[in-house]
């Protein structure tokens, strides 16, 4: 089991890594393996990036989140609403016009209806990538689609086929629509990759995770 010192070392060199990162703006604090960011950044994308890069370190077991994001030469809210809704409407994946978009302060919200969940979570990652964005509320909802009576079954097989580890130790249940995932996973990458996975499932429009993550 790592030490505190060695997650925080392994942390602050995988920020350091990743191209996408300004490592010298953020602040590392490790307790008990869960790790706290701060500072400041100049986008929301690179706020992103940063969580995921301590979500891929072996030994963390939580994530606190307190980097504010100030963009260099913040722009109009309109400019933002506007440049959102084009991506959104430009996307192949995403369906033209049903996602609505409303900007305050940096701050998008996304709202409307889609049919797969995985298009939720697409329009949100689409528009995370703009300039000018502070952050992201996602109001998206899904139309009511059943789910197939063989879903769990090829839930369990997609884990298996995008390599999450141990996946042999998560437990699926799907009851109208919504997927528990219960179980253990060896980081928090494998968390998020589970989750993901589950999201692409057709006829799943909620996750419940009560996945763990071993220390």
């Amino acid at each position: 089991m790592k030490s505190d010192h060695q997650i925080q070392k392994d942390v602050t060199e995988e920020l350091d890594w990743d191209p996408a990162i300004d490592a010298a703006s953020i602040g590392v604090e490790v307790h008990k393996g869960i790790v706290t960011l701060s500072g400041h950044l100049s986008s929301y994308s690179e706020k992103l990036a940063a969580e995921r890069a301590v979500e891929r370190i072996s030994g963390v077991r939580a994530v606190i989140i307190k980097l504010d994001v100030h963009p260099p030469g913040a722009l109009l809210d309109e400019a933002v609403a506007e440049a959102a809704r084009e991506a959104l409407q430009w996307h192949v994946h995403l369906p033209a016009d049903a996602i609505k978009v409303r900007v305050e302060r940096g701050w998008v919200t996304l709202s409307g209806d889609v049919d797969w969940g995985y298009q939720k979570h697409l329009a949100e990652r689409t528009v995370s990538q703009l300039r000018g964005v502070i952050g992201v509320v996602n109001s998206i909802r899904m139309h009511e689609k059943a789910a197939s009576p063989d879903v769990e079954k090829r839930i369990e097989e997609a884990l298996r086929r995008h390599a999450v580890r141990e996946a042999h130790h998560i437990t699926v249940k799907v009851e109208g629509g919504t997927a528990t995932l219960s179980g253990h996973v060896d980081s928090l990458a494998d968390r998020r990759a589970a989750v993901g996975a589950v999201w692409s499932a057709p006829g799943i429009s909620a996750v419940i995770d009560q996945l763990e993550t071993r220390p």
